[in-house]
């Protein structure tokens, strides 16, 4: 890794020279991607500034101990022993630093909860999810807006759309996509027997207009009178939108709001989103040599957790982590089933480098 250092110093002065140059004053959306690259460069400069200094001084303690001091050889011993300490420390800091952020590590994302199979049930912990993942928003200070929903006859949801901003957004929800799987007796059930039902979950990082372009002539827009509960208002106007994208047969529905302009904004966003991960889906498949993360794909048909009611207990099937305490977690505590997913996926790409 240290002979990387020199290529990474002209990088850091360059960056530095460019910063300070009118040119790049002027250019604030340049400049801010200049301090962003700045700010991931900087720190593998003085971690393998840092190493290099450290493994210096283990050379000269290892020189000392081939003389003839015996107590110059008892303290270079020590000194050695703690520097190599310190140097494997640093070494899996530099590797950790070098690997490549993720480009979407900073994205919003549009959250997809649907009923799977399980009917009634499947509903409920649609909405009980929908809580879930509300209240660990409200934890992390994160903004969570409900953009579409269809409600079941019990009072669960078919189908909810949200969208969720605010740092590491994404990062920390990006391993949430997959088959939710749920064990524990219906309320409607007499004989108290345990039910098991299923929820999908898609997380989409959320596009810039920028990101991805959508041309007027691929897309059929209709309108129509919304469906199902939302009063007077919504049930009597055209202002529910479907938007067609014709190339790839994606339908977005928006109806929520009363106002067709907002229906159609709110089904855009969801659009390019969907849009957004099919591009990076294809670009995923087709690096097939590139190994495929232990803590999951991202596949929407991948069973990825299991939360069972009776033994108040949660399993992540993709890291093996099991922890007794679902009722903390249903009720938005995920720290404890995110680091460890955030961690893994950090070993695998150790791994891969």
């Amino acid at each position: 890794m240290i002979e990387k250092l020199p290529s990474f110093q002209a990088q850091l002065e360059e960056m530095d020279a460019l910063l300070s140059s009118p040119e790049v004053l002027k250019d604030m959306k340049r400049y801010s991607s200049l301090m962003q690259e700045r700010s991931r460069i900087a720190p593998i400069v003085e971690t393998m500034t840092r190493l290099k200094e450290i493994q210096e001084e283990a050379q000269e303690a290892r020189e000392l101990l081939k003389g003839d001091d015996a107590e110059m050889q008892e303290l270079a011993k020590a000194e050695l022993e703690a520097l190599e300490e310190e140097e494997k420390t640093l070494e899996q800091r530099c590797k950790l630093l070098l690997i490549p952020p993720d480009p979407m590590e900073g994205k919003n994302i549009i959250m997809e909860i649907r009923a799977g199979t399980g009917g009634d049930e499947a509903s409920l912990f649609a909405a009980d999810l929908l809580r879930m993942y509300t209240h660990y928003a409200e934890s992390k200070r994160w903004k969570l807006e409900v953009m579409n929903s269809s409600e079941s006859a019990v009072g669960g949801f078919k189908e909810v759309v949200v969208s969720i901003s605010g740092k590491d957004v994404y990062g920390s929800l990006r391993f949430e996509s997959g088959v939710h799987r749920v064990q524990r007796v219906p309320e409607t059930e007499s004989a108290g027997r345990i039910h098991t039902s299923a929820v999908t979950v898609a997380v989409l990082p959320e596009a810039e207009e920028t990101d991805i372009e959508i041309r007027q002539e691929d897309l059929k827009i209709d309108v129509m009178r919304a469906g199902g509960p939302g009063g007077q208002c919504v049930n009597t106007t055209d202002s529910a939108v479907r938007i067609t994208h014709i190339p790839t047969g994606i339908v977005v529905i928006q109806q929520d709001e009363k106002s067709q302009l907002k229906n159609k904004n709110k089904a855009l966003r969801v659009l390019r989103a969907r849009l957004y991960d099919l591009e990076e889906s294809r670009k995923r498949a087709e690096r097939a040599a590139e190994r495929r993360s232990q803590v999951g794909s991202g596949d929407r048909s991948e069973r990825i957790r299991t939360y069972n009611f009776p033994q108040n207990r949660v399993t992540d099937h993709r890291i093996n982590l099991t922890l007794y305490h679902l009722d903390q977690v249903m009720n938005g505590e995920l720290d404890e089933v995110i680091e460890p997913l955030k961690i893994a996926a950090g070993e695998e790409a150790l791994k891969n480098l």
